[in-house]
């Protein structure tokens, strides 16, 4: 059942070291602010999932955050690199990371499947490659009925995943619209779940093709306006296209990264 809290306090009730961390959105509604608190919390050796890991997970992996990183793409959309991604998969730094690469359709049907309590899922989409050769979460499975070989991959069922909506009511009932990507396929399947929304509101108006997260599905609720920035929330904010173009050159180099995350994540309370 969902309860209202402030952020600090839902994280480090959700989220603990050693976790893996699901923080999903698609373009848009990406929770920036609850992977920043995550950082000012000082949260080690996760694994971090997301099927398009940009500029948060670069942020948290340049933190020291991640241990891990279970991905179908990456990269600072529209402008090129994830550069601190890169240097810790290349140079070890702040520290070694590993990686899990997928699909796109591999970690949706991953999550699907975690969510259905199911143990695996069943695609096409990995002939061709070879990802099954060197991602121990993909492997070929002959369907029974046919004889064709297709290809499993095992659910996932994170720890904790944290998603930003546009609104919620005060039973913690949350409203999500416009693009959307895994949100809540990864909530269903988490152990532990934290919305950030624009809004806390007394009654949620309808709104065409909106995502409805009843409040037995999430564990915490927290009111966070502006909560996705610098990515935005349809109805509510803008994407500050700026701040990724921005982005590649404060990441390239350690020291200007660091100056940054001290002045604008560690530096700051949350909201």
């Amino acid at each position: 059942m969902a309860r209202l809290a402030a952020l600090p306090e839902a994280l480090a009730a959700a989220v603990r070291d050693g976790d893996a961390v699901a923080m999903e959105g698609f373009t848009h509604l990406i929770p920036h602010a609850a992977a920043h608190e995550l950082i000012r919390q000082g949260r080690r050796d996760l694994t971090l999932i997301r099927m398009t890991p940009d500029v948060i997970y670069d942020q948290l992996i340049g933190a020291g955050c991640a241990a891990r990183l279970v991905f179908s793409w990456g990269g600072n959309p529209g402008v090129g690199s994830l550069h601190r991604l890169r240097d810790a998969v290349e140079h070890d730094w702040p520290r070694d990371l590993a990686i899990e690469e997928h699909s796109h359709a591999g970690m949706v049907n991953r999550y699907v499947a975690g969510a259905s309590g199911l143990p695996f899922a069943v695609l096409r989409g990995y002939a061709g490659t070879d990802l099954e050769g060197v991602t121990d979460s993909i492997a070929p499975i002959t369907c029974p009925f046919t004889g064709e070989r297709l290809t499993a991959v095992s659910a996932l069922n994170p720890d904790a995943a944290v998603i930003h909506a546009q609104r919620a009511d005060r039973e913690g009932n949350v409203q999500l619209w416009g693009i959307v990507g895994a949100q809540k396929e990864a909530v269903l399947a988490a152990a532990r779940s934290v919305v950030t929304v624009e809004e806390i509101v007394d009654e949620l108006a309808p709104v065409p093709g909106a995502i409805l997260l009843p409040h037995w599905a999430v564990d915490w609720v927290c009111e966070v306006p502006g909560g996705a920035a610098p990515s935005y929330a349809a109805g509510y904010t803008d994407r500050d296209n700026d701040f990724y173009r921005r982005w590649d050159a404060i990441s390239r180099d350690r020291e200007t990264f660091r100056s940054w995350i001290d002045a604008n994540v560690l530096g700051v309370q949350a909201k």
